[in-house]
């Protein structure tokens, strides 16, 4: 449905910035597909690109076989586009945004209403109320709805649930594994992590290019090292006392624990438990107090740290 082949993409005067960096990917029918990554990390610039709304500057790109370049009316007419800043009309109510999305494609509420009833009827109550006046939640509602208004086969989704309370959230990926069984090709870019899980593939993204794109479960059963978490009293002195584990690969503040990977491939290295109680002695004699050591699985964001490297 989609495919991307060594995309390039600068900015500046003198093309200085690389914003894409030979980024290649497919997208199969009906597939969630994630762009991973940080803020600058590219996700835009190739949502805009594959939306026609960026020439590239090399590389080829097609959507349901229609080229980026050549056939940009064709691609504009298919595809939906949710852009990261809500950008609907503000003034408008909610019905007068999507009675005006469905007349610019040549249809109306009416026709496509079986596409957009499911999200529609949380908006319904609020029909006559003003786009800017609505909650983040249900301008992304709204948003999405008038994304879908046109019965798209390929639905962009740029970073949708940035600035949106977690509840919001959850609903909004729930509606988006409902709207993959009609049959829809869904891209959707992200910075957080644990959105990554709810993606059926990911490609993670730095710096315009892409680490690594695989299942979710493939990515995180590919982490190559021992993993623990590790809690103390007071973080900074932990992670000074962990940059000294001798044993250690990386070590890193996460949430109220420290994360070590330890290296499993080196000759000698002991099994999980033994490194465990190995850890905590090596903390305890580094005078640290009420020091908590687990053996843990590897997250997306575990994994995205390992490739950064």
């Amino acid at each position: 449905m989609v495919t991307a082949k060594s995309l390039v993409k600068t900015f500046g005067k003198k093309k200085e910035i690389l914003a894409v960096d030979h980024v290649s990917f497919a997208v199969n029918k009906a597939e969630i597909f994630g762009l991973i990554g940080p803020d600058g990390a590219g996700k835009t610039t190739i949502f805009r690109m594959l939306t026609t709304l960026l020439l590239p500057d090399s590389g080829t790109a097609f959507v349901e076989g229609f080229d980026v370049v050549k056939d940009y009316k064709q691609i504009r007419n298919t595809v939906g586009y949710m852009p990261g800043r809500f950008s609907l009309y503000q003034d408008l109510t909610v019905e007068e945004n999507l009675n005006f999305f469905a007349t610019v494609f040549g249809t109306t509420l009416k026709e496509n209403y079986d596409v957009i009833e499911e999200i529609y009827v949380q908006l319904e109550p609020f029909k006559n109320r003003r786009a800017g006046k609505l909650s983040g939640g249900m301008k992304q509602k709204l948003a999405l709805c008038c994304a879908l208004i046109h019965k798209p086969t390929v639905l962009f989704l740029d970073e949708p649930t940035t600035g949106v309370d977690p509840v919001s959230r959850k609903e909004f990926w729930e509606m988006l594994k409902r709207l993959k069984t009609q049959n829809i090709t869904i891209l959707v870019s992200t910075p957080y992590m644990d959105e990554a899980s709810l993606c059926d593939r990911i490609a993670l993204m730095q710096n315009g290019k892409i680490m690594s794109i695989d299942t979710p479960q493939k990515v995180i059963s590919s982490y190559p090292y021992f993993l623990f978490g590790v809690k103390g009293n007071k973080m900074s002195a932990l992670l000074k006392a962990l940059s000294k584990y001798p044993k250690a690969k990386a070590s890193y503040a996460f949430g109220e624990y420290a994360h070590v990977a330890i290296d499993q491939s080196k000759p000698g290295t002991q099994n999980q438990n033994q490194i465990e109680m190995d850890l905590k002695n090596f903390l305890i004699n580094a005078r640290l107090e009420n020091i908590e050591v687990k053996i843990i699985q590897a997250t997306i964001e575990d994994c995205f740290i390992e490739l950064m490297k």
